[in-house]
C-alpha cells in the first residue's frame, strides 16, 4: 500500500468513526523534514517539497502551481556524480493537486533574462544577477504572467521583469520590464505582488525591501506594465531604523468576504527571526492599518504577528519562517505558503503550507501546523471565525456538540513573542556564520492540561469553551478569547488531532494542539 492510499484509507475510517475518536489519532507524516540525502542535483526530481523559498502559488482548475526562488541547499558537492543537463540560477516551477504532495517541474527559463542581468551589471562593476528571486504569476484573460527580480545582493540595483505565456508551465515570452532601481533610488525592486480591483479592474503592483521600504504602483491590466514607463510607485510601509531591522516581501490579496485588502510583510533576518505581519486598508494602494490602527508607514513596529521561529515538543524546530504567498482555493478557504529553515543549522528549506482562519474582527490567523490534507472534515464553525470566509456546514452534523468532550487533555500552547536579540545585521541580514538561532530568538512550546472542570493545570488559570465565540483562555493577568478550534495533523508527533489559533491583546498569535487525553 502506497502513503496516499495509506492517506485516503485513514481519512475515510476517521471520517466515519470521529463520533468517537479521541484525539489524537496516529497518522504518518507525507514525508521527513530533513533532505540532506537527496541534495545532490541529480535529484532534483525529488524536491516537491524542498528547497522552497520565496513561494507564490496560483490555482487553475484543479492544480496549483507555485513559482519560487531558485535556492538550493548543497550539503554535498561530489566530482564523480553525474548531473542532469539543466541550468539553475532561474525560477523553480512546482504543481500540486491537494497541497500536500508537490512535484517538481523544473525551471522557467533557460537563462537569467539578458536585460535584466545588463541593468544589473551595467550598475555594479559587473557583478550579482546570480539568480532569479521571488516571482509571482498572474492569470490574466487567456495569459499567464509571470514577474520575476533580478538583483545585485545588498544593493538597490535591482530589475523586476514580465514573461507571458498560454501556459502555467510555459514556455514563457520575455516582455520586458517593469520597474528597474539603482543605487541612490529610496525603494528596492525586488519581490513583487499582483492585486486587482474586483470592482473597478485596476491592477495594483507592490514590491520593495530593506531599502526605503515597501511601494505600490498601479499597472496597466493589458500589458501588466506600468501606464507611464520610469514610474516607482508610492510608499506603503517601513521601518524605522534599518541597520537593525529588516523589512521585505510584500503579499497583497483581496478577501472579498471582509471586502478588505491585506499586505502581509515579512520582518527580520530570513535565516534566523524572519515572520510575517500584516496589515489592511479599503483600498489597494492603502493606507494600510495594523492591530492597533498604526498606518504601516509610520516607523513603529507592527502588529498581529502571524508566524514567527517555533519548536513545540520532539522536533528541532523551524526557523525563517516568512516571505509568504497567501491564496485561495476554489472554496475561498485561504492558506499561506512560506518557507521554514530546520533547525539547528537553519540551511536547509521546507514548505510549509498553513491554513490561514479569520478573527471575528477580520484579522488572518495561522495554524499552528502544517497542511497535510483534511482527514477530518468539521460540519460546522468552531468559534471566533468570520462566517463569510468558513465552507462548513453548521446543520449537518455534531462537531460543536462533540468538541466540548474533546478539549480537555494534555496541550502543547506556544505564545509567539517578538525576537529578544542584538544581533548585528548586514543590508538586514545577519553575518556569516551567526545562522542558528539563540535561546532568546525562536518561541517554544509549553504543556498544560485543560481539565474538565474548566480550570488548567500546569498554569494558573481557566478554560471555557462556547461555539459562538471559540475557545477561552482565562489567564493570571490576561483573558484569550475567541481562539478558533479545528482539525489538523501534527507533525512532531505524525497523529491527526485538535488544534487552535488566534491573537491575544498584543496582537501575537497564540497556537496550540492537542498531544494527549
Amino acid at each position: 500500500m502506497n502513503k496516499h492510499t495509506h492517506f485516503l484509507l485513514l481519512g475515510l475510517l476517521l471520517t466515519l468513526s470521529i463520533s468517537a475518536q479521541h484525539f489524537p489519532v496516529p497518522s504518518a507524516n507525507p514525508w521527513k523534514d530533513d533532505y540532506r540525502d537527496i541534495t545532490g542535483m541529480e535529484h532534483y526530481r525529488s524536491w516537491g517539497t524542498y528547497n522552497v523559498h520565496d513561494p507564490a502559488v496560483m490555482l487553475v482548475g484543479d492544480t496549483y502551481y507555485m513559482y519560487s526562488t531558485d535556492a538550493i541547499y548543497f550539503q554535498r558537492r561530489n566530482d564523480g556524480v553525474p548531473r542532469p543537463d539543466i541550468k539553475p540560477g532561474n525560477i523553480h516551477v512546482r504543481s500540486s493537486k491537494d497541497l500536500v504532495h508537490w512535484k517538481f517541474e523544473g525551471w522557467a527559463f533557460d537563462s537569467i533574462p539578458a536585460e535584466a542581468k545588463q541593468w544589473v551589471w551595467d550598475n555594479n562593476q559587473n557583478k550579482g544577477a546570480t539568480n532569479i528571486w521571488a516571482p509571482f504569476p498572474v492569470k490574466y484573460g487567456d495569459k499567464y504572467r509571470l514577474y520575476y527580480c533580478v538583483s545585485a545582493f545588498g544593493l538597490q540595483v535591482s530589475y523586476i521583469g514580465l514573461a507571458e505565456s498560454g501556459s502555467p508551465l510555459g514556455p514563457w515570452i520575455l516582455k520586458g520590464e517593469v520597474v528597474k532601481t539603482r543605487r541612490g533610488d529610496p525603494m528596492n525592486a525586488i519581490d513583487p505582488s499582483i492585486v486587482t480591483d474586483p470592482v473597478t479592474g485596476k491592477m495594483w503592483m507592490h514590491y520593495g525591501s530593506y531599502f526605503g521600504g515597501l511601494y505600490v504602483m498601479e499597472l496597466n491590466p493589458e500589458t501588466g506594465r506600468p501606464f507611464t514607463p520610469g514610474d516607482q510607485g508610492v510608499l506603503v510601509a517601513r521601518r524605522a531604523d534599518y541597520k537593525k531591522d529588516n523589512l521585505e516581501a510584500p503579499e497583497i490579496i483581496y478577501h472579498p468576504g471582509l471586502k478588505k485588502y491585506y499586505l502581509f510583510t515579512s520582518y527580520d533576518p530570513l535565516m534566523t527571526t524572519y515572520n510575517v505581519r500584516v496589515g489592511r486598508s479599503d483600498k489597494p494602494e492603502g493606507p494600510f492599518l495594523d492591530f492597533f490602527g498604526n498606518d504601516l508607514r509610520d516607523t513603529t513596529n507592527n502588529y498581529p504577528i502571524i508566524t514567527h521561529p517555533y519548536q513545540f515538543k520532539n522536533h528541532p524546530g523551524w526557523a525563517g519562517v516568512a516571505h509568504c504567498g497567501v491564496f485561495a482555493n476554489e472554496k475561498g478557504d485561504f492558506f499561506m505558503a512560506h518557507q521554514g529553515r530546520l533547525s539547528p543549522d537553519n540551511q536547509q528549506m521546507v514548505l510549509h503550507v498553513r491554513e490561514l482562519k479569520w478573527t471575528d474582527n477580520g484579522w488572518p490567523v495561522a495554524s499552528p501546523q502544517r497542511y497535510a490534507g483534511k482527514i477530518i472534515q468539521e460540519s460546522a464553525v468552531s468559534g471566533g471565525g468570520n462566517s463569510q470566509s468558513q465552507t462548513y456546514n453548521r446543520k449537518k452534523a455534531n462537531w460543536n456538540s462533540l468538541l466540548p468532550n474533546q478539549l480537555h487533555g494534555h496541550w502543547e500552547i506556544i505564545r509567539i513573542q517578538d525576537a529578544k536579540t542584538d544581533r548585528q545585521l548586514e543590508f538586514g541580514q545577519i553575518l556569516w556564520g551567526e545562522g542558528q538561532l539563540r535561546a532568546t530568538e525562536i518561541n517554544q512550546s509549553k504543556e498544560v492540561e485543560l481539565l474538565k472542570n474548566g480550570r488548567m493545570k500546569g498554569s494558573d488559570g481557566k478554560w471555557k469553551y462556547n461555539a459562538k465565540t471559540g475557545l477561552t483562555l482565562v489567564l493570571k493577568n490576561e483573558t484569550i478569547s475567541n481562539l478558533i478550534v479545528f482539525t489538523g495533523h501534527d507533525w512532531e508527533n505524525e497523529t491527526e488531532t485538535l488544534l487552535f489559533t488566534g491573537l491575544d491583546r498584543n496582537g501575537c498569535s497564540v497556537w496550540g494542539k492537542r498531544v494527549k487525553p
